[in-house]
C-alpha cells in the first residue's frame, strides 16, 4: 500500500514543474487526494457495498471538486493536474501513466446499462475542458487537445483538437520544408502555426503558401521555355509585406488613402 502511495505521489513530479516536496503534495494536491479516496471507494464498491461508495465518493467531490464514479477503473501512476471539474464515469478504464487536466470529462452518452463510458489505454493525456464520451478507445499515447470532444475511436500515439475532435495528419517533412521556404521567400510568417495546427487561418494561409509554391514553379518552367526562345523576361522583385497588419489603424489608413485618391482624382 504505502509502495502504491509513494508512486501515486512521486509521479507528480514527473509532470508538475511546480511539485517540490512529497508533504506538499501529500497534503495540498486534490488530484492525489480524489485518487487515494478513489481507491478506497472502488474496493468497498467491488465488495457490493455501493451505497457507502457512493457516499465516500460524494464527499471527496465536495472536498476536492473532481467527481470519480467509485465502479471507474484506473491504473498505477494517474495524475489529475488542477482537478476542478473533472468528470469520471461508472464505467470509464483508465490504464497506466495518464493525466488529466481541468474540466475533462470521461462521459457517457447512453442510458442503456453496460459499458457507457471512455478507455484509455496506458500514456494518454486529455487536456484541459476536454470531453471525450461514450463507450471509445484512446489507444496508448493519445494526446487530446484542450477543449476537444471526441466522439469516436483515437489510434495510439495521435493527437485530437476541435469540435468534433478530429486527428491531426502530420505532413511528411519534405512537404513541411517546402512550405517553410516558400514564407521564408515572400518574408512572412503564417502567424507562428505550427504545420499541424487546424486554426482555420493557418489552414487558409498554408494552403496560400502550397499554391504559391505551385504557382512559381510554373512560372520558372514559362521563363526557361521563354529563355530557349531568346525571349528575356525581367526580374520583377516580390513585393514586401512586412507591414501587412490587420489592424484598425492599417484599415483606417487604407481608407484615408483611399478618399485621398478620391479627392485626387476629382480635382484632375
Amino acid at each position: 500500500m504505502f509502495a502504491r502511495l509513494k508512486e501515486d505521489i512521486d509521479c507528480v513530479f514527473d509532470r508538475d514543474p511546480a511539485a517540490r516536496t512529497r508533504f506538499e503534495v501529500l497534503t495540498t494536491y486534490p488530484g492525489l487526494h480524489a485518487l487515494l479516496i478513489h481507491r478506497l471507494c472502488h474496493w468497498i464498491w467491488l465488495k457490493g457495498f455501493k451505497w457507502v461508495a457512493r457516499a465516500i465518493s460524494t464527499i471527496s467531490r465536495w472536498l476536492t471538486g473532481i467527481e470519480i464514479h467509485p465502479g471507474a477503473s484506473i491504473g498505477r501512476r494517474f495524475f489529475i493536474d488542477h482537478g476542478m471539474g473533472v468528470v469520471i464515469g461508472e464505467t470509464a478504464v483508465i490504464g497506466n501513466d495518464c493525466t488529466l487536466y481541468h474540466g475533462v470529462t470521461l462521459g457517457g452518452i447512453s442510458w442503456h446499462p453496460g459499458k457507457r463510458h471512455p478507455t484509455l489505454a496506458d500514456n494518454v493525456i486529455v487536456g484541459a475542458g476536454a470531453k471525450v464520451l461514450g463507450p471509445i478507445m484512446l489507444g496508448e499515447g493519445v494526446r487530446i487537445g484542450s477543449n476537444a470532444v471526441v466522439l469516436n475511436d483515437v489510434a495510439a500515439g495521435a493527437t485530437v483538437v476541435g469540435v468534433p475532435g478530429r486527428t491531426l495528419k502530420r505532413m511528411d517533412d519534405e512537404h513541411a520544408e517546402r512550405r517553410r521556404k516558400q514564407a521564408e521567400k515572400l518574408g512572412f510568417d503564417a502567424y507562428g502555426a505550427t504545420a499541424d495546427m487546424t486554426d482555420p487561418v493557418a489552414v487558409a494561409i498554408h494552403a496560400m503558401l502550397d499554391h504559391l509554391h505551385a504557382a512559381d514553379q510554373r512560372m520558372e518552367a514559362i521563363d526557361k521555355a521563354l529563355a530557349g526562345l531568346g525571349v528575356t523576361m525581367p526580374v520583377i522583385d516580390l513585393p514586401d509585406i512586412d507591414d501587412c497588419k490587420l489592424t484598425g489603424e492599417a484599415t483606417d489608413k487604407g481608407q484615408h488613402a483611399s478618399e485621398a485618391d478620391e479627392t485626387n482624382a476629382n480635382n484632375s
